[in-house]
């Protein structure tokens, strides 16, 4: 009997427990919001220029999406942050390329790993290219302490290279690639997606091999809710089998394509064979909004190719490759139609040049105008800050270009005011535009133009109202 009367207490219990914890997927959709907590970083979480971006945010907004809610996704300011939110019941999933340890395991549940992320070794393109573990044992190995990379050189040291040492680098100091980049180390350890954005910042920096240990990533979900943790599980199983896993992981990578030569004589092709059909909106569209054709039919040129057809990964759509959101603000209903695509183009691109301070000469304004197109106005001004706050001019294209790639680095993003950028994205985007423009520029009968060239901005002048807050620490 009093066995009996023991079993009927731990199953009432059981019942009350399974009271208390109501399931989570109810919860969330009761609410009608899903709350997830990350990180801004480029492989997890950043305003791009046409909004939100980042491999992260894609995959939450999409497990949202399959759960009918709202997504709440906030950017904390480091790990431990996070791992407070969860354990607290206040966020339900961390996202943030995260690696089960057993610090994540005090505050929730490691979900099954969608990815594994090879480890790099990288070397300065002048040293000598490392190809074996064994051979980081006798060179000074840069690392980010308490980095997932830290604690596989750890176990590396446990089992197969009993000497191998390391540099930690403080995870508020210089990341491990600038040390080799700079001299301060012979070899670095990071991430492939890492390395991927990082690569722009850093061309004298090369991969020699990659450990054979990769690392896993996941999500961590909250503590007592098996049926979201599960949930989570189903839905990357289902997003890895239909292939979107992958064409996700591949559109929020850093690698772009760099720009080749065999490019101009496509170009040539398309000026015969597609701009006849579009040049008189160019040009009509240009004279409306008080710019040069052959630079509108450029930027046309660069993000589309002058296809009506054409799409992007993000949504963008039509010859000027509007989202929807801009072409709702330019007041247009059909972005496929090229006539409606140029003339918003066109306004929009009025619209950003306004922005920006009169006393900016040619062709400074314009370059810092497509630059903005590029990757939206408010990273541009960061760059900007930036310049000033080194002591240069951001009047200066040629200034604020130097300094735009940074809005890609640790030390510099975390304290603009709209966080990370690919700040090499808009650099390249310019110099393609200003090739294609000399291509215009260029073709038989044409006129060459007077009003954008290379020539630096002359420097001095009043200080810009913008940048009276100045980058602390810089």
């Amino acid at each position: 009997m009093r066995a009996f009367l023991t079993a009927v207490v731990a199953l009432l219990g059981s019942l009350a427990g399974c009271a208390r914890l109501a399931p989570a997927l109810d919860a969330i959709r009761a609410r009608g919001e899903l709350r997830v907590v990350t990180l801004n970083l480029p492989t997890c979480y950043y305003l791009g220029a046409q909004g939100t971006e980042g491999l992260e945010y894609e995959l939450a907004r999409a497990y949202a999406a399959r759960l009918g809610v709202h997504l709440m996704m906030s950017a904390l300011a480091n790990e431990g942050a996070m791992q407070a939110e969860l354990a607290a019941g206040r966020a339900d999933i961390a996202a943030a390329s995260l690696t089960d340890t057993p610090d994540w395991r005090r505050a929730g549940d490691a979900a099954q790993p969608y990815a594994r992320i090879p480890q790099l070794v990288l070397y300065e393109r002048r040293g000598v290219q490392p190809r074996a573990t064994l051979q980081l044992e006798a060179a000074k190995l840069a690392v980010r302490a308490g980095s997932p990379q830290e604690r596989i050189l750890q176990r590396l040291k446990e089992t197969v290279a009993p000497t191998l040492q390391w540099v930690e680098t403080a995870p508020s100091s210089a990341d491990p690639v600038e040390d080799v980049d700079s001299g301060g180390a012979d070899y670095a350890i990071t991430d492939a997606r890492e390395f991927s954005f990082a690569h722009h910042l850093y061309p004298n920096v090369r991969v020699g091999f990659a450990l054979p240990e990769t690392r896993p990533v996941q999500w961590l979900v909250r503590h007592g809710a098996p049926d979201l943790l599960s949930s989570v599980n189903t839905f990357f199983h289902d997003l890895e089998a239909s292939g979107a896993l992958a064409r996700l992981v591949q559109q929020s990578s850093g690698d772009t394509r760099r720009f080749a030569y065999v490019e101009s004589r496509e170009f040539q092709t398309h000026v015969g064979d597609r701009l006849p059909a579009y040049r008189s909106w160019f040009e009509q569209a240009a004279a409306q909004w008080g710019t040069d054709w052959r630079l509108l039919a450029a930027i046309g040129y660069q993000e589309s190719k002058w296809d009506a057809r054409a799409e992007s990964g993000d949504g963008a759509v039509g010859v000027m490759m509007l989202t929807a959101d801009t072409a709702h603000a330019m007041g247009i209903k059909d972005r496929s139609n090229p006539q409606q695509s140029i003339f918003a183009g066109a306004r929009y691109l009025a619209q950003v040049r306004a922005k920006f301070p009169g006393r900016i000469p040619e062709p400074d304004r314009t370059w810092l105008t497509i630059a903005a197109y590029n990757v939206g106005f408010g990273h541009l001004e960061d760059a900007r800050i930036i310049t000033q706050a080194l002591g240069k001019n951001p009047d200066s294209w040629t200034e604020v270009r130097a300094r735009l790639p940074l809005l890609a680095q640790e030390r510099w993003y975390t304290r603009a005011r709209r966080g990370y950028a690919r700040g090499w994205e808009p650099v390249q985007y310019v110099d393609r535009i200003q090739r294609y423009l000399r291509l215009l520029e260029w073709q038989p009968g044409e006129a060459r133009s007077a009003t954008v060239t290379h020539a630096p901005a002359p420097r001095g002048g009043p200080a810009p109202e913008a940048f009276s807050r100045a980058i602390p620490g810089a």
